[in-house]
């Protein structure tokens, strides 16, 4: 039996405000809400409400004759959520009929598995929770970001625990071979993978309006015709295509519904062909041969590669810049630092910096909200580097010190520790000691001995110790000191409660006398720089303590509610 698999991908990002050089360390907020909610709201309208009411309508006339599958990114669920509530809901309608799958890829739709295994594993089990938790289904096929691939991706995968993935059909990997049928990963032979028919698809989400193309218009009796007249080698047809193709890249006026409407029928009529979800494919059918892809694949642009994405300067330093921040990310666990970094990833912004020309360049207008690719690098920059001085500060106060300080302090302790041996070791100190070491020996004796007989004694009375120094001279005592009271040690608080000072800062403080909440509410806020500059270097510049005084004080007089109020109005010790 020959199978046909339609597959939709459903993603929105997150779209960035026009964010200029001088909003750096000034503005936190990066997103346009505005301008997401109001782009939300105008695909759901007219595309993905009337879309989905059209599939769940074919549903229910061809009962399990008619299915399909998804993948929804996390970006999507949460823009759904927030934006347009009654979009999720009709998804969730789709998934209790049973005839559709949900496929699982990265949560914010990135290109995280070009760069990290680890945080690669990490989005996707991130997204398998929200489609479990939306829609009741555990993902049992994968699908990259932009249906990217090569073999060591395909290897994480299988890893992953899953059977089969979906890519691209590229012509310049398969060269003679057919998409229509499966293949293997090299590396995991166990993972299959589900082609793209890129041809047939391509027909469907850029060709259908064209008018001058030699087949247009194209209507769902001729589209069947071409599937149907495939021979039965052909044994699986891969339709995969962007969801906003009905309704949004091809308008209403074109007869995209229409062609959806009827397309089904057509098929499900000549008995040659049936629909099946990307999970029945993988059990159904055995690959024919392994698919060897050394450099990675994609299903954007002429070239099927990554050049969508890395394909110049801008984009690579963009997509560095970045990820050079994942060590610290990994550290911090501030929800609105993590929040940022999964929009941050998603592979749009990179893509608006393309500067492909002719057809290519042309689709990268149709997405691009800037002016232009470099508009779209100068915005992200500058972005970029507003939330690496959140994270750097950020990382500041959630390690206690950095290596650096910390091998210092070893060395300075070091040279002490040399400084008290060679002073106890010059000749008239150990003469001094002698009998002080003598004494003490003898009394360990005494206790050793009490301890043998094994019966119970009061403790021994405290004995003053007289050495004697010379014969010439008369003996003099030396008493040991009484401990230390609790009322002579110096009151130190723990000045990390204050929002904006870290271990690192609260040492400096320390170093510089103000060691207790009292000592800081007096400081002004002036004073505390120029020992922080003094002490810690310029670095320590971007660090503002003008509520660290008021803090203090509140801490000082047990103010607990009062301090709490006021540090939820702060970020980082500085005022939203």
């Amino acid at each position: 039996m020959q199978h046909i698999c339609l597959y939709f991908q459903v993603h929105q990002p997150y779209r960035l405000k026009r964010y200029r050089f001088f909003n750096i360390g000034e503005d936190r907020k990066y997103f346009d809400d505005f301008e997401n909610r109001m782009h939300m709201q105008r695909i759901a309208n007219d595309s993905y409400l009337y879309t989905n009411k059209i599939l769940l309508d074919l549903i229910k006339k061809h009962k399990k004759k008619f299915k399909v599958s998804f993948s929804i990114s996390g970006m999507a669920l949460e823009q759904f959520k927030e934006f347009a509530p009654e979009v999720l809901e009709s998804f969730k309608e789709l998934a209790k009929t049973g005839s559709v799958e949900f496929l699982a890829e990265t949560y914010s739709h990135s290109l995280i598995s070009m760069f990290d295994k680890d945080e690669f594993k990490l989005q996707v089990n991130e997204h398998v929770k929200a489609i479990k938790k939306y829609f009741g289904q555990t993902p049992k096929v994968f699908r990259n970001t932009e249906l990217i691939y090569d073999n060591l991706i395909g290897q994480a995968v299988s890893e992953m625990g899953y059977k089969a993935m979906i890519t691209e059909g590229a012509k310049h990997i398969l060269g003679w071979k057919s998409p229509n049928v499966l293949y293997y990963n090299v590396l995991k032979p166990e993972l299959k993978l589900i082609l793209k028919n890129y041809k047939l698809s391509d027909d469907i989400a850029f060709r259908f309006s064209d008018e001058a193309w030699d087949e247009y218009p194209l209507t769902a009796k001729k589209y069947a015709s071409w599937i149907n007249e495939l021979d039965d080698k052909q044994e699986i047809v891969n339709l995969f295509m962007d969801y906003e193709t009905f309704g949004e890249h091809q308008k209403a006026h074109t007869g995209i519904f229409d062609f959806l409407k009827t397309f089904p029928a057509e098929i499900i009529k000549n008995k040659k062909f049936k629909f099946a979800t990307p999970s029945e494919i993988a059990k159904k059918h055995e690959p024919v041969a392994s698919m060897n892809v050394p450099y990675a694949i994609s299903w954007a642009d002429e070239e099927r590669d990554l050049t969508a994405w890395l394909g110049n300067e801008m984009q690579k330093e963009a997509f560095n810049k970045l990820y050079e921040l994942l060590p610290k990310i990994k550290i911090i666990k501030r929800p609105d630092l993590q929040k940022a970094w999964r929009y941050l990833q998603t592979s749009d912004h990179f893509y608006y910096m393309s500067t492909k020309i002719l057809s290519d360049g042309m689709v990268h207008d149709y997405f691009n909200p800037f002016n232009s690719p470099y508009d779209a690098f100068i915005n992200y920059m500058n972005v970029l580097s507003d939330f690496q001085l959140r994270v750097n500060e950020a990382y500041e106060q959630s390690i206690p010190e950095e290596p650096e300080d910390i091998m210092n302090k070893i060395k300075d302790f070091e040279k002490k520790i040399y400084d008290l041996y060679l002073i106890l070791n010059k000749p008239a100190m150990i003469e001094r000691v002698k009998p002080i070491f003598a004494a003490i020996e003898k009394t360990k004796k005494e206790y050793v001995a009490i301890a043998g007989t094994k019966k119970t004694v009061k403790a021994l009375p405290k004995k003053k110790i007289v050495v004697s120094k010379s014969k010439k001279k008369p003996t003099k005592k030396i008493s040991v000191k009484k401990r230390t009271s609790k009322k002579d040690i110096i009151k130190k608080d723990d000045l990390t409660k204050i929002e904006g000072i870290g271990p690192k800062i609260s040492s400096i403080l320390f170093d510089a006398g103000i060691n207790t909440f009292k000592k800081l509410s007096k400081a002004k806020g002036e004073k505390i720089s120029e020992i922080l500059i003094k002490f810690g270097g310029n670095a320590y510049k971007r660090f503002n303590p003008s509520t660290w005084g008021e803090q203090a004080n509140l801490t000082d007089s047990g103010k607990w509610d009062a301090l709490k109020k006021l540090q939820d109005k702060l970020d980082g010790g500085r005022k939203k």
